[in-house]
Parts: structure tokens; sequence; C-alpha cells
């Protein structure tokens, strides 16, 4: 369980929610690099002003739905909208705590780890937001992999966003893939921490994949990429079906 103090997402979360709109989060990487985010109010912007590639993946959603990583509820809330069933997920008290004020039926406070068939069978596995990150590393998400598999329909889809991380021109980006790749890591295999005010989580593995990479974790786990939305820019939302 999450302690109050490392609750730095939801906390700065929960403060946009409550009508503070000053603040930020400040993204820590393992080297020392640091990078302040666009702001909170990106998770609560309505469907209308989400990119292009992002709304054409609501297209894609079956119910019922399993969102990973819910935060605040934007996309979960939307698909609830329009009538499907949405259960969300996420590691942060304070983030389920919004998104329910917000709507949404059911949130539950899970780390993406202990997701599994006692919360239901799911027709999708939404991973927006660039949550395919969560996976955390090449070996947890090919296991993850298969455990959606047990949990979905015969039908079922996974809609994951990730970065194209080799898309960059940044030396100390650069200089980062290298020393994972020296350190046995995937290039794009970020170790981080968020931090909000006085606010901390604990350092955790995000991975940032290309398309490349991302077919082959996903190749020999049941499932393959049957298309990709591309957003023209930094980011790209993976269609996964069942084999």
């Amino acid at each position: 369980m999450m302690r109050k103090r490392e609750d730095a997402f939801g906390r700065m979360i929960y403060d946009y929610y409550m009508g503070d709109r000053s603040g930020s989060e400040i993204v820590e990487r393992d080297d020392g690099y640091f990078d302040v985010s666009g702001g909170p109010g990106a998770y609560f912007r309505e469907y209308r002003d989400w990119p292009p590639h992002e709304r054409k993946a609501m297209e894609f959603a079956r119910s019922p739905v399993l969102d990973v990583g819910c935060g605040a509820g934007r996309h979960a809330l939307h698909l609830q909208e329009r009538g499907l069933e949405v259960v969300g997920v996420d590691a942060s008290p304070l983030a389920v705590k919004v998104a329910k004020a917000r709507g949404l039926k059911r949130a539950h406070l899970l780390p993406i780890t202990s997701v599994g068939a006692g919360l239901g069978v799911f027709g999708t596995v939404l991973m927006l937001g660039n949550n395919f990150g969560l996976f955390g590393s090449r070996k947890r998400g090919r296991w993850l992999l298969r455990r959606f598999k047990k949990m979905t329909t015969d039908n079922a889809r996974i809609i994951a966003e990730s970065v194209h991380v080799y898309r960059t021109a940044n030396p100390e980006h650069r200089a980062y893939h290298k020393l994972n790749r020296e350190r046995g890591r995937m290039a794009g295999q970020i170790r981080l921490r968020v931090r909000y005010g006085r606010y901390a989580t604990p350092w955790f593995d995000y991975l940032f994949v290309s398309e490349s990479e991302l077919r082959d974790i996903v190749r020999g786990t049941g499932w393959h990429v049957e298309r990709v939305l591309d957003s023209g820019g930094a980011s790209y939302i993976a269609v996964i079906e069942k084999d």
C-alpha cells in the first residue's frame, strides 16, 4: 500500500480536482535528469480536446473494459458515458478517490501486478496515457500479457500507448539509452519517481518502447499487434488482439 507522502501523482490530481490549478509533477530519473510535466489539466481533458489518434482508439473498445492506470478517469468515464461497462484500477489512492468522485462506478486501488481474474472477464484492456510503460520491463510485460490473456474474452483487445523512444535529439536521453544498454536494460526502461510539492513516489521502472520493440514483447504471449495508430508526434497507440 502506498504511503500518504508517496502518492505524489494522486495528490496533484486531487488538488487540481479541488480547484488548485497551480501545481505540476516533476519527473526525476535515476541518472539525475529532471523534467516538468505540462500540468495536471491533461488528466482531465474532455474527449473533444483529445488528439485524433486517442479519439480513434476509443472506437476499438469492447465492453467490459479494464482501464489500467485509470488516473482521474478521463478515458474510463468517456467509455462509461457511451454505455460500456468499465472497471478502473490505479496504484494511487487519491487518483482512485478522484475517479470515483467524478462518477466512475467501479474503481479499485490495485497496482498492475495485482490485476487478476477476480476483477472479471474483459473485452478490452485499456492502457492509454503511455501506460504500456506500466509493464516496466520486457520480462514483466510478457508475464502480464499472458495473465491478461486468461482474464479476457476470446476476441479481446489491448489498446496500449507508448512513445517513439528513439525519436529524440536530446543528448541527455541518448546518453541514458546508452547507460541502460550497458547495464543490461532496454534503452527505454526508465527508472524514475514522481515528485509534487513535498510528496515523492517510490522509485519504479517505466518502459518506453519503439514499435518494433513492442511487437517483440507481444510476440509469443498469445497476442499480436493488429494495427498502430500514430500521432504524428512522440506517441503511438497499438491495438493488440488475441492470436
